[in-house]
């Protein structure tokens, strides 16, 4: 029974973030339409112009947010996972070049490039399976994401392969969300602030609304912008931080292939769907194209087509299961 409550509890805790981020949406909402626009603002003409020009932006904002909260952060193939047997007798050996040697002849058919910094193929203890290329364990949601960036509290979910673009979406939208609002508001801010006019409620809320879109304007500027510079890298959070190493060694850039190609991988190759919150990144979250030269025999190209010809699973973005990251 105890150890139930306290999941609920952990549970409950881990969505706080989101519950404020929709309260306060819910009172902007209230405050701009309700006291502003319906109460405050004196011509019609001008209601109809701010409102209108509103609900798209909320709209875009919240599609994106939900799309990043609620999108599955996708599964490591099985072909990666290792039988039970082979995985005790791989952890029990207390020989690091017999380990490795291990490893090696387990990832010779799979699709990977990287390595760790001992120069081991990527393996997780936990989930007993070898890491794709850019695949983390996250230990708040207890599973490997592809393509992990970062685990998000105000999303309670892994940012990675499946939701990135969500993500950077719901950033952008947001920002835009923040500058619309207090723009529009800042001339009966201004006007509340200097004369002192307005009902009490009418006039805490239009204040309060300004000083609370700024707020967080300012605030997700320079989130958005460096995931900007990220996807135009082509690194992740956790890449730019700790570069990725590859049998050439550690390269910051290993995924970058110029800043056009970059974008596309994450937001797709047709610009009619770059700015809604719908998938459309490229590739499958396992393999990805490097401008480093592979020095196995065959390269990686072959290896994945090697691992697909013989079985390989084939990877649906947005069809994983959602588990702890």
């Amino acid at each position: 029974m105890a150890p139930a409550v306290l999941r609920a509890c952990c549970n409950a805790v881990k969505w706080a973030p989101v519950v404020f981020i929709t309260a306060i949406v819910a009172w902007s909402y209230y405050a701009y339409v309700v006291q502003m626009c319906i109460f405050t603002v004196d011509s019609i003409a001008e209601k109809v112009v701010l409102l209108l020009l509103y609900h798209p932006i909320l709209f875009m904002f919240m599609w994106s947010y939900w799309q990043t909260i609620w999108t599955k952060t996708g599964k490591v193939p099985r072909d990666f996972f290792l039988a039970p047997t082979v995985a005790e007798r791989l952890e029990s050996e207390t020989n690091e070049e017999v380990q490795k040697e291990m490893l090696k002849q387990l990832t010779k058919k799979l699709p990977v490039q990287t390595r760790t910094m001992s120069g081991f193929p990527r393996y997780c203890e936990k989930c007993k399976s070898v890491k794709p290329d850019r695949c983390h364990h996250c230990s708040v949601c207890s599973t490997c994401v592809l393509k992990m960036d970062h685990h998000c509290p105000w999303v309670n979910n892994c940012v990675g392969f499946t939701n990135y673009k969500f993500f950077v979406l719901f950033l952008g939208y947001a920002l835009l969300y923040c500058f619309y609002v207090a723009l529009s508001s800042l001339k009966y801010f201004i006007n509340f602030w200097t004369s002192g006019s307005g009902h009490g409620m009418e006039r805490f809320h239009i204040l309060f609304l300004f000083f609370v879109s700024v707020m967080f304007g300012i605030s997700l500027i320079s989130l958005f912008s460096y995931h900007l510079y990220l996807v135009c890298k082509n690194r992740s959070t956790l890449e730019a931080f700790r570069a990725p190493v590859f049998q050439t060694g550690p390269d910051k850039d290993g995924f970058s292939l110029g800043r056009a190609a970059n974008f596309r991988e994450v937001f797709g190759e047709d610009a009619k769907g770059w700015f809604l919150p719908m998938f459309s990144s490229v590739g499958d979250g396992v393999t990805y194209p490097t401008r480093t030269v592979d020095q196995d025999d065959d390269g990686l190209l072959a290896s994945r087509q090697r691992w697909m010809e013989e079985g390989g699973d084939d990877f649906e973005a947005g069809s994983g299961v959602d588990g702890p990251h």
